[in-house]
């Protein structure tokens, strides 16, 4: 009965055990987006490609409230989990 209850917890807390690197919002494609940041999900995550695509990379982190969908506290919120890394 204590294993079985040990496995579940084991079980349970196992995603939260995986850690997740930063995302780079200028090279991921939206797949990668939706499933790194949360509060992003498909079509969000599309929307930041485009945005990208038009209007070049992302510079700082608060460009990225600029994309129609996403506010400052979907970008606070996943600061810790965004990288823009630029190519020089």
């Amino acid at each position: 009965m204590i294993r079985v209850f040990l496995k579940s917890i084991f079980l349970f807390l196992l995603p939260m055990l995986v850690v997740a690197s930063p995302v780079d919002i200028n090279t991921a494609d939206a797949e990668k987006i939706a499933e790194s940041l949360k509060g992003v999900g498909p079509g969000k995550a599309a929307a930041i490609v485009a945005f990208r695509v038009e209007n070049g990379p992302f510079l700082h982190l608060n460009d990225l409230s600029l994309v129609k969908g996403i506010g400052k506290k979907t970008v606070e919120s996943n600061k810790d989990d965004i990288q823009i890394l630029l190519n020089n």
